[in-house]
């Protein structure tokens, strides 16, 4: 895959979107991708480790790495703060490298404001049945909390027109060759702007 210029990709979902899934299998495919590890505060999951998937750390030390301006981002999600370093984008970018950041729609805004130069692309899951039928089988959360990561993903579907794509993960294949895509400039059908991508996204919010 060629992608020129050097440029800051920002992908975000909702909760069960499969948008973790996805950068795994983009960035495996596309080894000259960098992907920007984000801080914390939340547990870390039993087949997640640190400096891989995230960086964790404790309150205290995410309140000092937003108070001193080192993070290009930083949001509240699920009673857990996460922030994205802003030392290790401008490093990735710098060394010549196209960086991929795996946020939520709270921080791609932060982002677009930052670093308006960025493009953005929302995921959303082809359906609400296997939007829940995904947050189930990660068996780590109660009753009460998928509930509540429900209602929560609903409401940030709601943001999907802010992005510059949209692309439905339902196919992973065909979700990462939508992705590549996007990042190769050739993503016209995956365009916010697109009227089949509206519609869709309106059936799926109906």
């Amino acid at each position: 895959m060629s992608i020129a210029p050097t440029r800051l990709f920002v992908i975000a979902a909702p909760s069960g979107a499969g948008k973790t899934t996805l950068v795994k299998a983009l960035t495996t495919r596309n080894p000259e991708l960098r992907f920007s590890i984000s801080y914390t505060t939340r547990p870390k999951r039993r087949n997640e480790a640190h400096g891989v998937d995230y960086l964790f750390v404790d309150k205290e030390a995410f309140d000092r790495l937003r108070a001193r301006g080192a993070l290009l981002e930083s949001a509240e999600v699920f009673d857990n703060f996460y922030g994205t370093s802003r030392e290790q984008v401008e490093q990735h970018l710098g060394d010549g490298h196209h960086v991929i950041l795996e946020i939520d729609w709270q921080g791609a805004q932060q982002v677009r404001n930052a670093m308006p130069e960025c493009v953005t692309v929302f995921i959303l899951p082809p359906s609400r049945e296997e939007l829940e039928r995904r947050l189930r089988s990660r068996g780590t959360d109660t009753e009460a909390v998928i509930q509540r990561r429900l209602r929560d993903a609903l409401s940030d579907m709601s943001h999907w027109h802010e992005f510059d794509y949209v692309i439905f993960n339902d196919d992973l294949d065909q979700a990462v060759a939508d992705l590549e895509a996007v990042l190769a400039g050739r993503g016209a059908a995956s365009a916010t702007t697109h009227p089949a991508v509206g519609e869709a996204a309106d059936k799926l919010l109906a």
